[in-house]
């Protein structure tokens, strides 16, 4: 990317806004009185030099872009009272180059409409003094391209920055996207590898018998299959701890089931051990028959919902009569934050 200094554009704007400056000192002998042109050259002095005067900003403040049209206006008006407009006053009309030159930087300073109502009053002012012939000899019609050419610099740059921060905004997303997917990708294979880890020995034992297993070695094979659904289901509700709850609370006959659908993923780490602490100790106080937890959606002061279920339950975890005679022995909703 080619790129242009910021204070190298502020010195030739400055150069160009002094240059016209000279050019008016050195005419003052042309005017008939040279106090109006005095107060022009001030006036358009102050206005530049507010205008050029580096700011965090690149648009133009309201008050300067009003400011900057004012003296547009006026700065004709003052010279050419003092000026005849059937004469060849030579530099004495630096004002017509002023005037572009100050409209110019509004333009580059985003303040389009400003820079040409500016030089649209000097052009009617012109003609109005002169004739429409001087919008030529005058150099009026230079500050109109001047101030055309701003313009579609300036919109060219705007849409180009615009889609900047668009590519910007869409690589960011596409950059979040892959490491979303290798976050997923990279915790498929830490779970598979955990569950080749647990299940491998029961496979190979159950191998070794070809499938005939005591009773002894079903309830086994049930229990690890809990835990490793537990692992696929269960995700950010799993610690330690909460392991260690959960498999005791099935050796007791329960029946287990942990969902997690994503709740609680925003939470810190101190704020989600607090969560599994509180729901590992209901597990183990618990007396139901079954349990289940499932994290609350996104944006609910509650993280965890913990239900236990007093009834008659096959090795599903289905309740094997109506479920009308299933009762809630324990109904907790576990706080996202402390207090809540």
């Amino acid at each position: 990317m080619i790129t242009i200094p910021r204070w190298l554009l502020l010195v030739l704007g400055a150069l160009f806004s002094a240059y016209h400056v000279v050019l008016g000192v050195y005419s003052l002998e042309v005017p008939d009185s040279p106090w109006p042109t005095v107060v022009a050259l001030v006036l358009y002095t102050a206005a530049t030099v507010a205008s050029l005067w580096p700011a965090r900003r690149v648009r133009m403040p309201d008050w300067l872009a009003a400011f900057d049209l004012a003296v547009s206006i006026v700065l004709p008006l003052l010279v050419t009272s003092q000026l005849d407009p059937s004469a060849d006053n030579g530099y004495a009309t630096w004002y017509v180059a002023a005037v572009g030159t100050l409209m110019t930087i509004a333009a580059a300073r985003r303040r389009l409409v400003t820079a040409w109502v500016g030089v649209i009053a000097l052009a009617v002012q012109t003609a109005l003094w002169a004739g429409p012939l001087a919008l030529g000899s005058l150099g009026v019609i230079g500050s109109l391209v001047w101030v055309a050419i701003a313009h579609m610099l300036t919109s060219a740059l705007t849409n180009a920055g615009r889609e900047t921060r668009r590519y910007a905004q869409a690589e960011r997303e596409a950059a979040a996207w892959q490491a979303a997917q290798d976050a997923h990708l990279f915790e498929g294979r830490m779970r598979l590898a955990h569950t080749n880890r647990v299940a491998a020995p029961m496979l190979r034992r159950i191998a070794d018998r070809d499938g005939r297993l005591d009773e002894r070695q079903r309830a086994e094979c049930r229990l690890l299959e809990a835990t490793i659904r537990d692992e696929i289901r269960g995700r950010m509700l799993l610690t330690d701890v909460v392991r260690a709850e959960v498999q005791r609370a099935r050796q007791r006959g329960v029946i287990v089931t942990l969902l997690d659908e994503g709740g609680i993923d925003d939470l810190d780490e101190a704020a989600r051990d607090r969560v599994l602490s509180r729901l590992a100790e209901a597990i183990a106080a618990s007396t139901a028959d079954r349990l289940i937890a499932r994290t609350a959606a996104e944006g609910s002061p509650t993280a965890v919902t913990v239900v236990g279920l007093v009834g008659a339950v096959d090795d599903e975890g289905a309740a094997s009569g109506d479920t009308e005679d299933l009762e809630v022995e324990l109904w907790l909703e576990i706080p996202r934050a402390l207090g809540a």
